[in-house]
């Protein structure tokens, strides 16, 4: 009877568990979000604007990569010349050696020995003098040479790796060019509005190209020449250092942050920076263009010690610009603050953004 109790409670089981799969199978699957009209329209004109800007990527790369090859053909043409140069200077040099080692040097040394006169040695010694130092020069200039060739031929291997460093960054912008266009080509195709739809990526590339880009430039170029500012800035408003023994800590509030750009250019009146928790968040609005950053500090060494400021996402009236356009205004405008202009023995050591503040960690130079 006991087994049969079991059998029959396993059989319930094994049959309850049958019916869980099966009501599990017919439950809905949860599709993925579908795209409004407007946020679909949003993504072609993201992806055109994306292209644009990777566009001028592709052909700053192919700049660099001519002025690169020139470079590496007038490593070649020196090279060349180098290499006839040593060669001369070989022959010399084999010659000088030469003479040495099969002891016609020696004759000289048995004429200065066997003078009659003072007049006679220092005659001799006048003509060996001569002599030496033309054998001296020779082997200098052939070592000079051949040094020389060999500097030339590091430099053109440090420039065939460049060249294919340059070479890859290419290769993937055009495959990144190549992917969003297909991509845009398969959201339009079968749409009736495609042609409005090519028309307004037209009309959003004229205006970045026109007005958007100058004015994120002047928004930029405007926050660089206030941020070399910011160290004379803090001098005069020492309530935000603090000094703890050898340790000293920058707090800047970003309402005291965005009092000071205000000071330093009208422009930051539309203007205003935020900081949360890892992010600096500056946004305003002028006339009909809107911009958007977010970003990160981090602390670098190189070229000098400083907190760097990184563009992690740009939006120019709400379309996103891709990392290209972000890395090339980076690399244009230096928006970092360098410790060190305040106290000359003193480097950054950490940097953190909290709530409503920047948080600057310092430490003395070793």
């Amino acid at each position: 009877m006991a087994f049969h109790r079991i059998y029959v409670r396993g059989r319930l089981l094994f049959t309850l568990l049958i019916v869980l799969m099966l009501a599990i199978c017919k439950l809905p699957v949860m599709a993925e979000p579908q795209l409004t009209e407007d946020e679909q329209v949003n993504q072609i004109l993201e992806k055109s604007l994306s292209i644009v800007e990777i566009d001028k990527e592709i052909a700053r790369i192919q700049t660099e990569k001519q002025k690169v090859t020139e470079d590496m053909s007038a490593t070649d043409k020196r090279i060349m010349q180098r290499e006839q140069e040593i060669k001369e200077k070989r022959e010399e040099a084999g010659k000088v050696l030469r003479a040495y080692y099969m002891g016609e040097r020696e004759i000289l040394l048995r004429a200065i020995l066997s003078f009659d006169s003072l007049h006679e040695l220092f005659a001799m010694l006048d003509y060996v003098d001569i002599i030496f130092t033309k054998d001296r020069n020779t082997l200098d200039s052939y070592t000079k040479e051949y040094k020389s060739l060999k500097e030339e031929y590091t430099k053109l291997d440090g420039r065939k790796t460049e060249l294919e460093e340059i070479e890859s960054r290419l290769q993937t912008q055009r495959n990144r060019v190549a992917q969003l266009e297909d991509q845009i080509d398969g959201e339009l195709a079968g749409r009736s509005d495609a042609d409005r739809l090519r028309l307004l990526m037209q009309e959003l590339t004229n205006y970045w190209e026109s007005a958007g880009l100058q004015e994120v430039e002047l928004y930029f170029g405007a926050l660089s020449k206030a941020m070399n500012k910011l160290p004379n800035w803090l001098e005069d408003n020492k309530q935000y250092l603090e000094i703890n023994g050898f340790n000293y800590t920058i707090r800047i509030p970003e309402d005291a942050l965005n009092a000071f750009l205000r000071e330093q250019d009208k422009r930051f009146n539309d203007f205003s920076f935020r900081f949360e928790d890892g992010k600096v968040i500056a946004s305003g609005k002028h006339e009909d263009i809107e911009i958007a950053v977010s970003g990160h500090y981090t602390v670098e060494d190189k070229p000098k010690n400083g907190i760097v400021f990184h563009v992690d996402e740009l939006l120019f009236n709400g379309f996103a610009l891709p990392d290209t356009t972000r890395k090339t205004l980076e690399e244009k405008f230096d928006l970092g603050f360098y410790p060190g202009d305040i106290i000359t023995f003193i480097q950054a050591k950490s940097v953190e953004m909290k709530e409503k503040e920047l948080i600057v960690n310092l430490k003395m130079k070793l």
